[in-house]
């Protein structure tokens, strides 16, 4: 078995971003877009450090172009712009000294949002929870996330309008998953990790029967009402009753398939040619890839509402051959 821990760097460009200024993407598209950018990138960067560093010079006294693998289309070997260490495969290499928040954590509002995602063993989700947050927190060099919320896999709200929606919502998502997993989440507040907890897509009558079950209550219930232009009545009213925020998002649920993820590490074009081609068997690591997480931050600077940083994490196995 191979952990890989795949990230797209800071995708806040030229500056940051207001706050109001609307999504250009939804959240899938923004996540394989960052990432194949960021693979793009590294590739780049590390071949060229290469270059430098084994003195790799022409007669102008620029760096040669480094060899390239040709088992990988001519994308630099693996080894160049990756990284393994205590079992883990980081794609792309991380220089964490490089990374960090400008101000002091104090100035900003962090959240974090994790998907766990269908496929994965629910065993391991208290694993899969402390490993995202933990990458977030050495991103930003913060000591905690001031809102962690959770998408569980399955959830949505659709239908013709809220009513449906909300009544389609009930049936959806494992109830005895999502509570059993809760305590690994209401373990990360009480160790000062995440100040406040959140859910994702949980409807009138889920969300009553969950409050029911757990002891540190979401303080936020985030929904996506892309098919619905309104927050369920039931919702609504029951969310006020209980001191719930209900905020709106325009993530997408199903945000990291397998095959998306095997295009985005394999050896077509646009791929990063880690893993090696579906049908030759040829090109790179070879086995069964499974995505198991993926951990959404943003740090907003609190006194002028502007995102400064905001990136992706994203978890995943490889099962030997």
């Amino acid at each position: 078995m191979t952990k890989i821990i795949l990230s797209t760097g800071n995708i806040v460009s030229g500056g940051p971003s207001i706050i109001r200024k609307p999504g250009t993407f939804r959240s899938n598209l923004e996540l394989t877009n960052s990432l194949r950018s960021n693979f793009l990138a590294a590739q780049e960067d590390y071949a060229a450090e290469s270059a430098h560093s084994n003195g790799a010079v022409n007669g102008n006294g620029s760096a040669n172009v480094i060899e390239v693998d040709a088992e990988t289309g001519g994308r630099p070997p693996a080894s160049v712009w990756t990284a393994h260490k205590d079992g883990v495969l980081y794609v792309p290499a991380i220089d964490w000294d490089a990374h960090g928040l400008q101000e002091e954590p104090a100035h900003y509002d962090v959240t974090a949002k994790l998907f766990f995602l269908p496929g994965a063993a629910v065993s391991q989700r208290s694993q899969f929870a402390k490993e995202a947050l933990a990458h977030v927190l050495r991103e930003l060099r913060a000591p905690a996330v001031d809102l962690l919320i959770v998408s569980f896999p399955g959830m949505s709200f659709e239908g013709d309008c809220e009513w449906e929606a909300d009544r389609i919502n009930a049936g959806q998502g494992n109830d005895a998953d999502e509570i059993a997993t809760w305590p690994a989440i209401e373990e990360l507040h009480r160790a000062g990790l995440a100040k406040k907890l959140g859910l994702a897509e949980f409807g009138s009558e889920k969300l009553s029967k969950f409050l029911q079950k757990v002891q540190v209550r979401p303080v936020v219930n985030q929904v996506n009402l892309k098919n619905c232009c309104n927050v369920p009545p039931p919702l609504a009213q029951l969310a006020k009753e209980q001191g719930i925020e209900l905020l709106v998002h325009s993530d997408c649920t199903d945000i990291l398939p397998k095959g998306t993820l095997r295009d985005l590490l394999g050896q077509r074009q646009g791929g990063a040619g880690l893993l090696a081609d579906f049908e030759t068997g040829t090109g790179g690591l070879r086995g069964d890839l499974t995505p198991q997480w993926v951990v959404k931050y943003t740090a907003v600077v609190r006194d002028r509402g502007v995102i400064e940083n905001k990136g992706y994490f994203a978890g995943a196995e490889l099962a030997d051959e």
